[in-house]
């Protein structure tokens, strides 16, 4: 069963974990630390890798993986129907209204862009109201957590949490296929590689991976200003700045709304709680029980 789990990640495009992105991750990190010798040590160090943090989110990676086909699967609803049902509803209210003036190639462009940009947008938000809604943080708490990180980092995320961007997922991606169906029918359609949407292929492979990673890798400080880097997001899970950078790929968010860290503006980082936390999510146990005990203390 752990092969077949091992397999599905390694073979889906849409997964952090595509064969494709982690060689590009290793291939990156190795030109990294080839030149930042410094890094070396603690990258490849047994401390880094069998931290008892580090084995925590292996642990959770296999089981939260069952947690979704069993739970968050059958609850939250699909971005098809929520198009369908956006479709039918501007058809009831506004009837018949195709844009013909666009060729086929210029409407994939535009649905491709567009998606991107929404979903992403969609993700800052979100991800800003798991940090600033009390209850809500209390089951980001767990991804945040994290001692050390490590590419398995990425799921070390609460099935409430799991549910809240799927339905943010269906409804963003639903919600604008929707329109884009009524306006152009059967010409969308987006521009992929491997089966990903372009955009989410190209930052995936420029080094997606090592935002959950040992590897401070920075961009440009111009090049942050619109584009999150791997260190941008390192610096997003350092206890200290917990309230920067919530952006997914995109950093024009955190620079509109006033949430921007760019690399050179720190220099250390330390990753996971409050030292007085952390002693409570040491446990799977905890990691999925702890946000619903925290919220029961907080009513009493």
């Amino acid at each position: 069963m752990n092969d077949l789990l091992l397999f599905e990640y390694l073979i889906n495009p849409d997964k952090r974990t595509f064969w494709v992105y982690i060689i590009s991750s290793v291939a990156i990190a190795m030109v990294y630390l080839y030149f930042n010798k410094k890094y070396i040590r603690t990258n490849l160090s047994k401390a880094l890798w069998l931290h008892p943090s580090a084995k925590l989110d292996y642990y959770y990676f296999v089981l939260s993986y069952f947690i979704k086909i069993a739970i968050i699967f059958p609850i939250v609803i699909s971005a098809n129907s929520v198009a369908l049902l956006v479709r039918k509803l501007l058809y009831l209210e506004f009837g018949f209204n195709h844009i013909n003036s666009l060729s086929y190639e210029a409407v994939i462009i535009l649905y491709t862009v567009t998606l991107f940009v929404i979903s992403d947008f969609t993700r800052y938000w979100l991800h800003r109201f798991l940090h600033t809604i009390p209850f809500l943080w209390e089951f980001h708490k767990i991804h945040h957590s994290a001692k050390v990180l490590n590419p398995l980092t990425f799921y070390r995320v609460h099935p409430v949490e799991n549910i809240l961007f799927g339905f943010r997922y269906s409804l963003s991606i639903g919600l604008t296929t929707g329109v884009f169906l009524y306006f152009f029918g059967s010409k969308i359609g987006i521009v992929e590689i491997v089966g990903a949407n372009m955009f989410v292929f190209v930052f995936s492979i420029l080094g997606s991976n090592l935002r959950h990673s040992h590897i401070p890798l920075g961009y440009f400080s111009f090049l942050e200003k619109w584009l999150i880097s791997p260190k941008q997001h390192q610096i997003h899970h350092s206890k200290k700045f917990f309230d920067k950078n919530y952006g997914g790929y995109l950093s024009i968010w955190d620079r509109v709304f006033g949430t921007l860290k760019l690399s050179n503006e720190v220099q250390v980082l330390k990753f996971g709680l409050r030292k007085e936390q952390m002693k409570e999510y040491r446990s799977i146990k905890n990691l999925l029980l702890l946000p619903f005990i925290n919220i029961l203390r907080r009513r009493s």
